[in-house]
């Protein structure tokens, strides 16, 4: 099969999952009343990318030039305008666990003390082999201590045995979920839940990217084993009132038709909450994000907007602390900023 066929075929398999619902989602009716918008920022934060070839490196001394720019940067930009806790947006900075350094870390770490953020983890692996249990558990447990008790970044909850984390997937694919590609463990999810992970914040993929699965919109628990491939492609949502149990919990950005989009190009239009140089953040992609209607059952009024971003690829900097984000963080901040939040278990489990 040639690249081109491969490509029409990825791209009919993501139509198939997700067109039907994202368009139905689009078409229903908005919510009425006064809403709870739960804003957050998955920033998959890799100091050392290299925007035109994801194999390669960036230098120690440009990666250690890129965070100190973002510290000093972020906090003015974000400074003025504040939720109704009185709350800065903050980042939830997912770092990945393959590139750890010591030094660029501490200095994350000391930005996130300050009240600008929190660090979670982020995993690359599978490339160009694919990946072995052993190996991931013991990838991500180092990471997670090191977390916590180096660079104190994680907490121990009360009754947990470990750490806990927040997880996003490098190159989406979750469980194994990209047909074998950038993963390669399909015990990944029994593993998460193993290390101390109570929340997944890794969908939706990439528009085309065959990790896409077709439940969207939902925040819920896996109801297929966690033991074997793409459990997540199962799940039951979340309700107000009733303590989760399965862990870690599937938290989704949106993913809808824009349908003044496809209307205008005669062909489907979609946003799936990433906020890049080509679609900065908009009043209308805004109003989009919420339609997606990301919610816990029984509480439609509480909408999560999980968005993200590559904040240290420095083709991205416009669309993250440039003029086209402050000028719709002003926007939005004039109508009432939303609750900027980082998920924590505890959290998860007082709703």
């Amino acid at each position: 099969m040639s690249r081109l066929q491969m490509a029409l075929k990825n791209q009919i398999a993501y139509a198939r999952k997700v067109l039907p619902s994202a368009t139905w989602r689009a078409l229903k009716p908005p919510v009425r009343g006064p809403v709870h918008l739960i804003l957050t920022l998955a920033d998959h934060f890799e100091p050392a990318i290299v925007p035109d070839d994801g194999q390669k490196r960036a230098t120690r001394y440009e990666q250690e030039r890129r965070l100190e720019s973002w510290s000093r940067e972020y906090p003015k930009v974000v400074d003025g305008w504040r939720d109704h806790d009185g709350r800065p947006l903050v980042h939830t900075y997912f770092y990945p666990a393959e590139q750890y350094d010591q030094g660029l870390l501490e200095m994350l770490a000391d930005h996130c003390h300050a009240g600008w953020g929190e660090v979670e983890v982020h995993l690359h692996h599978g490339i160009p082999h694919p990946d072995t249990a052993e190996n991931t558990r013991q990838l991500l447990t180092e990471f997670r201590d090191r977390l916590a008790f180096r660079h104190r970044c994680l907490a121990v909850e009360e009754g947990e045995a470990h750490p806990g984390y927040a997880f996003v997937h490098g190159n989406f694919a979750l469980a194994n979920s990209a047909a074998g590609r950038f993963c390669g463990v399909d015990s990944e999810m029994q593993i998460l839940a193993e290390t101390g992970c109570y929340a997944d914040l890794t969908m939706p993929s990439a528009f085309w990217h065959p990790a896409q699965i077709e439940k969207i919109n939902s925040v819920y628990e896996c109801a297929l084993p966690l033991d074997e491939a793409v459990p997540h492609r199962r799940g039951h949502d979340l309700v107000a009132g009733r303590v989760p149990r399965i862990f870690p919990l599937m938290v989704q950005g949106p993913l809808v038709t824009d349908l003044r989009r496809s209307l205008r190009s005669a062909r489907p239009a979609l946003d799936n909450g990433a906020i890049t140089r080509s679609k900065p953040a908009t009043m209308h992609r805004f109003s989009l994000w919420k339609q997606a209607q990301v919610c816990v059952l029984g509480r439609p009024d509480w909408l999560f907007i999980k968005l993200h971003c590559h904040s240290m690829d420095p083709t991205q900097k416009d669309a993250v602390v440039g003029d086209n984000f402050r000028n719709f963080l002003a926007i939005i901040a004039s109508n009432g900023l939303p609750t900027c939040r980082n998920l924590r278990r505890s959290q998860v489990l007082s709703q």
